[in-house]
């Protein structure tokens, strides 16, 4: 029963542990080269450049998730402490 329970927590570990490599890969590409050409365009968007525009979303969508995802991390061990 306990060496089940450490095994479970083990592989939630490493899942956490993915994900936030995941989160910081996927914003490391996000702001790197193809993207960037991509977004770099003379066009407006409600008076604002294209590619200002594409990095303080990106910037804001990422802290968003990382909330998230830190939120529920810590809701999931308040969970485990209460069992």
């Amino acid at each position: 029963m306990i060496r089940r329970q450490l095994r479970e927590h083990i592989k939630r570990q490493l899942r956490l542990k993915d994900t936030w490599v995941i989160l910081f890969v996927l914003g490391f590409i996000m702001m790197n080269y193809p993207f960037l050409s991509i977004f770099n365009k003379p066009v407006l968007v409600l008076d604002i450049p294209l590619l200002y525009l594409y990095l303080t979303l990106g910037w804001v969508i990422s802290i968003t998730i990382a909330y998230l995802f830190a939120r529920s991390i810590a809701h999931r061990s308040d969970d485990e402490d209460r069992h």
